[in-house]
């Protein structure tokens, strides 16, 4: 068997996020860098009752950071919600009324929010899809647009990463 079973915890996002530790590595890991990133997010998991796997992507990439000797001041996490992922965003009772299941992405937006980093909804797809500030898990961060979030974190040194 090729496959690593064991997965570490993480660091920084405890709930969501585990990592392998790899070992040889050819690459080596800058740990005393800042890392600044900025992921845009526009799929969701056609099943509502799992969780968006793309937005546990920065929970990972904290983590994994943090297992390898970073600090978590190091590190700086951003991420634009978007076009078929706008859902991930509304509150538990939406969610509920809209799908029948708790919004599996709630606790891992909260533990990410906890951790330092910025979940962006775009104002044109929340404008569209009605999202506001009532119904939406309170640790959104709203912006004209995607487009314009990622503009600006980029001018900020936030390096884009998309799925």
């Amino acid at each position: 068997m090729f496959a690593q079973s064991e997965r570490i915890e993480g660091k920084i996002v405890k709930n969501f996020g585990e990592t392998f530790d790899v070992e040889s590595l050819d690459i080596k890991t800058n740990t005393s860098e800042d890392f600044k990133v900025i992921f845009d997010v526009s799929q969701s998991s056609s099943d509502k009752s799992v969780i968006n796997k793309y937005i546990v992507t920065a929970a990972r990439f904290l983590n994994m950071h943090a297992n390898e000797g970073m600090k978590k001041e190091q590190l700086k996490v951003a991420m634009t919600i978007h076009g078929g992922a706008w859902q991930d965003v509304l509150n538990n009772e939406v969610y509920r009324e809209k799908y029948g299941v708790d919004n599996p992405n709630l606790e891992l937006i909260n533990e990410l929010t906890e951790a330092g980093a910025d979940i962006i909804i775009c104002g044109q797809t929340a404008s569209f899809r009605g999202i506001t500030k009532d119904n939406a898990n309170p640790n959104v961060k709203f912006a004209l647009s995607a487009m314009t979030a990622l503009i600006q974190y980029q001018k900020n040194g936030f390096t884009f990463i998309k799925f």
